[in-house]
């Protein structure tokens, strides 16, 4: 008996794969039709349409089942684009981002909401914030911290003014890549791109580009969209944003630390979602200030020390009072239902001026 030649063992195989794709395709559009009756439910009952708890669950459930080959970390990646698909019949959320197409904040947008969110996009993230608070958008997303240069300034004053609570977190790794009209380092005069990333990769521009002028502008697509407007012009950006505005990557992932991690908060008003449930890995972050005294600081950390609750983050901004008064930023480790953080948040409250919960959320892996 003559054995298939290696062309005809591949086509039988395709024939296989597509006949799986078709039962996939069914499969999922069942799984849409049963969305679309949670969602008319929850219309009803004006519950809100999306649970990042629920995504939470669902997602963990799958990857507890899975058998491989599939890696769990492309599971629950192929499985929040199903769910974002699924509620977007549901209902699209509306989120908005800093702009334009091809920033960090975009991308981690998508991997927190999914591609079938409907993305607003916003000069800064003083328009997010406004966008957010105002309805425009159901959900923001602003960066918070970056692993090499710090909190972002600007969020962390947003907070203080806005109604809107944090409601999750992403961690991204963020790569900065030098993009141009030609691949060639030379003869470029202006690096554009968001004042953290020109901080990021100051080492490397001061090594390979010292003559460049750095120049600061509202994020780093922003940067790339105006370096295709000119030759002398480059940007520092993600390759997404490469591909969106048709630029050379002249070098690769610039960044001065290798591991470079930025977290971004995803806000939404009180109405729209509720505090998420505690999950066992939760953050609480707060802002408070306390009168102008000797060992007022001191005071500050005391309860968190008597309950046992761990603190994670602890940054002062200015008060913009004159008076040299400091707002103070304090992220810990739990959630406000569990008793021990609940008396130390108790406690806390009692010794400030000033005392705000921004939110709390489950830990970004």
């Amino acid at each position: 008996m003559t054995q298939p030649t290696q062309s005809e063992a591949l086509g039988a195989l395709r024939v296989q794969i597509d006949s799986l794709d078709q039962q996939l395709l069914s499969l999922l559009n069942q799984r849409a039709r049963v969305a679309e009756q949670v969602g008319e439910i929850k219309r009803a009952e004006g519950s809100p349409f999306f649970r990042p708890d629920r995504v939470a669950q669902v997602i963990e459930k799958i990857q507890a089942a899975n058998q491989g080959p599939l890696l769990n970390q492309h599971v629950a990646s192929i499985w929040r684009e199903i769910m974002s698909a699924c509620l977007a019949l549901e209902a699209p959320q509306r989120v908005a981002v800093l702009g334009p197409q091809g920033t960090f904040c975009e991308q981690a947008a998508i991997e927190f909401f999914g591609g079938a969110a409907n993305l607003i996009y916003c000069a800064n993230f003083d328009e997010v914030f406004h966008a957010t608070a105002a309805g425009t958008a159901q959900y923001g997303v602003v960066g918070m911290e970056n692993s090499t240069e710090g909190v972002v300034a600007r969020s962390l004053d947003l907070f203080l003014r806005s109604p809107v609570h944090v409601v999750g977190e992403v961690s991204l790794l963020v790569r900065h890549n030098l993009l141009r009209q030609v691949n060639d380092l030379n003869g470029i005069e202006v690096v554009m791109a968001h004042p953290q990333a020109l901080a990021q990769c100051q080492n490397w521009l001061s090594q390979h580009l010292p003559n460049a002028e750095r120049r600061a502008v509202d994020s780093n697509a922003e940067g790339a969209r105006l370096a295709a407007t000119n030759p002398a012009w480059a940007g520092l950006a993600s390759e997404r944003a490469a591909a969106q505005f048709g630029l050379h990557i002249v070098a690769h992932a610039i960044q001065d630390e290798a591991y470079n991690r930025t977290r971004f908060a995803v806000i939404c008003l009180p109405q729209t979602l509720a505090m998420p449930p505690a999950t066992g890995k939760d953050c609480t972050s707060l802002v408070v200030s306390v009168p102008n005294r000797p060992g007022a600081v001191h005071d500050l950390l005391v309860p968190l020390k008597n309950n046992g609750v761990s603190m994670t983050r602890f940054e002062s901004r200015p008060a913009k009072s004159g008076q040299w008064e400091y707002y103070f930023y304090i992220d810990i480790a739990g959630h406000p239902s569990q008793p021990h953080v609940a008396a130390a948040l108790e406690e806390l409250k009692g010794l400030c001026a000033f005392y705000k919960v921004l939110g709390a959320y489950p830990v970004s892996e």
